[in-house]
């Protein structure tokens, strides 16, 4: 007796002469002409109605046509570009927009945790056919180089763009850590995970809700690891004190922020505490460590969309994640345990923060690629497919410093500028008002219809 799935998959066959006729020769020569002609009908007739699939049956087309992309992945990772050109722009016009000074979240906190989430998602995506496992890992070695060398030109000091126009950078004051660097970290070690582990990967998923869970126990393995020395290093490293004392005994001082936009460079504050003046680096080592779970996370999500075939199934593998890391987040919070920090990068940060992503993730699917609504989100899938691009000319300033060194008389007055300043601000009287739409329509506005015009080009910028 054939096995059903090789019959389903077309690597079985079902015989074309009834079994009463075996005992006439005549009727078997017969037979075979009918059965290699039939063969040949069958074909042409199965070619015609590809398109069209048995009532009950789901079709299993002879040729394996490409993969439907998920629109999703590019418009969430072009919402994330969004975000940080918003609050970098305008977060100094908004405090409430830019980072939180120290517990608490605010939208641009947001940010890195999306990066690496949908880093993530990509990672299973990418990895999820690997025909040789040391062509992999040059690949991964390679584009993490890549992310490095970036992050240090960019974020290291290199580039002043685009209020400076001078470039150049003391190779002792070198900012070795930054946005690609971390997102460089954690691409390599959860891509390697991955990777390694490509033989250990299951086909078929064991029925049960957690099933996705145990398949990929090693990922998982790999993010309990790191929140373990995060954890351990944090609580139970022995920290001498430093040289930056506050010699006020003011209250008040202790809670008092170093700059209006706290923690972001600029002018202190007249009367902000010593301690403001201490070296700080929030995308240092040890909470880059932790920035790994959020791979993690998101690696997941990744999983759940390759095994699960049904909407609904993934929806509630993804909503239940999302929710359960939102409410373990604001009981670790409320209840003092590990507040929610960005600059520590905190447990209680890593789930509030990839349980909003796993959120909004769900409900970009449900809009874009289950009920249809691509239209409104095209211009994130455009930023999202160039995404590099944007965020080296649009987030890093670099596109805005090339404009700003063509000035008349005087680097001021420039044509960016002018734009901000008569175009928005005075028309609306109001340097917040003005600062809010300039970032919105003369930046974010350019970015979506210039990676709409790239893509209809076909051309993207990938590392």
């Amino acid at each position: 007796m054939e096995d059903p799935r090789r019959v389903e998959e077309g690597l079985g066959h079902t015989p074309l002469v009834k079994e009463g006729d075996k005992d006439n020769n005549h009727g078997k020569k017969e037979a075979k002409v009918e059965d290699a002609g039939s063969i040949e009908k069958q074909k042409e007739e199965k070619s015609a109605v590809s398109d069209q699939p048995e009532e009950g049956k789901e079709e299993r087309p002879l040729i394996k046509q490409k993969s439907k992309r998920v629109a999703t992945l590019d418009a969430f990772r072009g919402l994330t570009i969004v975000v940080m050109i918003l609050v970098d722009d305008a977060g100094g016009a908004y405090a409430r927009m830019d980072h939180s000074p120290w517990n608490g979240c605010t939208l641009a906190d947001f940010v890195m945790p999306f990066f690496l989430f949908i880093v993530g998602v990509a990672i299973a995506l990418a990895l999820k056919k690997i025909p040789k496992v040391k062509y992999a890992i040059r690949k991964i070695i390679l584009r993490t180089l890549k992310l490095l060398f970036w992050g240090i030109l960019l974020q290291g000091g290199y580039s002043h763009a685009p209020d400076d126009l001078s470039y150049g950078v003391d190779v002792k004051q070198i900012r070795w850590f930054g946005i690609l660097q971390r997102i460089a970290l954690v691409y390599f070690v959860v891509a390697l995970i991955e990777t390694l582990t490509t033989k250990l990967r299951p086909t078929v998923l064991d029925p049960g809700h957690f099933s996705i869970f145990t398949a990929y126990k090693w990922q998982w393995l790999g993010g309990i690891v790191a929140f373990v020395v995060y954890m351990v290093t944090t609580f139970a490293l022995y920290v001498p004190d430093w040289s930056f004392s506050v010699h006020h005994q003011d209250k008040t001082e202790r809670y008092l922020a170093c700059t209006l936009s706290s923690p972001a460079s600029g002018p202190f504050r007249e009367n902000a505490p010593n301690w403001c003046h201490g070296p700080f680096e929030p995308e240092g080592l040890l909470s880059s460590i932790s920035a790994i779970l959020s791979g993690t996370i998101g690696i997941h999500y990744g999983h759940v969309l390759i095994h699960f075939k049904g909407h609904a199934d993934r929806l509630k593998q993804w909503v239940s994640m999302g929710f359960s890391l939102l409410i373990l987040a604001i009981i670790l919070h409320f209840t003092d345990a590990i507040p929610i920090n960005k600059q520590l990068y905190g447990f209680s940060y890593v789930c509030f923060t990839a349980g909003a992503a796993g959120i909004v993730f769900s409900a970009f699917y449900l809009l874009i690629d289950v009920w249809g609504l691509r239209t409104p989100f095209l211009f994130l899938e455009w930023i999202g497919m160039n995404a590099m691009l944007v965020f080296v000319g649009g987030a890093q300033g670099i596109l805005a410093g090339f404009i700003n060194g063509w000035y008349y008389k005087t680097p001021d007055n420039n044509l960016v500028n002018w734009i901000q300043e008569h175009v928005f601000i005075n028309v609306w009287h109001s340097e917040r008002v003005g600062t809010l739409l300039y970032v919105i329509f003369a930046e974010i506005t350019f970015w979506g219809v210039l990676s709409g015009i790239l893509h209809k080009l076909r051309i993207y910028w990938k590392l």
